[in-house]
């Protein structure tokens, strides 16, 4: 008895980790996941066959040189209860009377004073360094522990990528899009004036991640020196 539940405990944990590995890398096909877990195949199939029961995950075929198309297996968004939430529906509850009771306008208000005493709390953690890299990672740090599992790409531009792939707000910000404008202009803030960012990517509008581009931008002295790069 006590071996099947140990079993049963090692499969649960296995799926629970492969649940985590495709919120981290969206899809990976069966050979990508068996390397990963150093499990074959056949074992890789019967994980994601109980997770496709339970519709915590689904798949896209793609096209290959040879052979039938691969499976590349991602999560549902009914995966999304295994990460954390930052809004109860209490909170969900407390943004719908804010809105009836102050109005759109008085909502932006209290917004405007939450995304300042965010950005105190930021900066105090970024500190004072100019490189845009080091206050990207600083930042990654932060928004991580929130709960956004946060991280940065150089592309070969030399521009950056900040990935956020998961919101644990996602449910309030679909109700109230200023927490969603908020947070740009509050990596505005915090990153400097030195640097444009852009969403190119968003979770609301069906995106895997919210991703930003970060590029900083070129002085007169930088842009007439071809020598010099623009991003640090």
């Amino acid at each position: 008895m006590r071996q099947n539940q140990n079993k049963k405990d090692a499969s649960m944990n296995t799926r629970r980790a492969i649940i985590n590995l495709l919120k981290e890398h969206a899809g990976m096909d069966v050979v990508a996941l068996s390397d990963h877990f150093s499990l074959n195949g056949m074992a890789i199939r019967q994980h994601l066959n109980a997770l496709q029961e339970e519709e915590l995950v689904t798949y896209e075929e793609e096209a290959r040189p040879m052979g039938r198309p691969t499976k590349l297996w991602k999560l549902t968004p009914a995966a999304d209860r295994f990460f954390s939430s930052g809004y109860s529906d209490l909170s969900l509850s407390l943004i719908h009377s804010m809105k009836e009771a102050f109005g759109s306008e008085g909502m932006d208000k209290l917004l405007a004073v939450r995304n300042k005493k965010m950005q105190k709390q930021y900066l105090n953690y970024i500190g004072d360094t100019s490189v845009t890299r080091e206050r990207l990672e600083k930042l990654a740090e932060i928004r991580t522990n929130e709960g956004y599992m946060a991280e940065i790409k150089q592309e070969e531009d030399g521009c950056f990528l900040f990935i956020e792939k998961h919101c644990p707000i996602c449910e309030a910000a679909a109700t109230c899009t200023g927490l969603c404008k908020n947070k740009l202009q509050l990596f505005h803030q915090v990153l400097g004036i030195d640097v444009t960012v852009e969403r190119v990517e968003y979770i609301l509008s069906g995106g895997r991640s919210c991703v930003y581009r970060v590029q900083k931008m070129a002085t007169k002295n930088q842009s007439t020196n071809p020598n010099i790069s623009p991003y640090i």
